[in-house]
């Protein structure tokens, strides 16, 4: 069996293309599934602060602008919109 050193670096570097590629694809799908998580996480807490803050007066509308500030943030986000809801009244 003949290994020429021409295959070994050629295998080499195909290794390397295939961690690559994989890698690039990886990473986008990370942040995609950590948006998505923080927009699930900020939806329950956005309607579990709008079901609550009923009986004390408090309410957030769910609009397209707090949706987004509480999936791109996720609780820290709601925590804002209350700060906000409570400097507005």
């Amino acid at each position: 069996m003949d290994l020429n050193i021409n295959i070994i670096i050629a295998y080499a570097f195909g290794l390397f293309l295939l961690y690559l590629i994989a890698r690039l694809l990886l990473v986008p799908l990370k942040i995609l599934l950590r948006l998505l998580y923080n927009g699930l996480i900020g939806g329950v807490v956005l309607w579990v602060v709008n079901l609550v803050g009923g009986y004390f007066g408090l309410f957030i509308p769910i609009n397209p602008i707090t949706a987004l500030v509480a999936g791109f943030l996720g609780v820290p986000g709601v925590v804002l919109l209350v700060l906000l809801q409570f400097l507005r009244v």
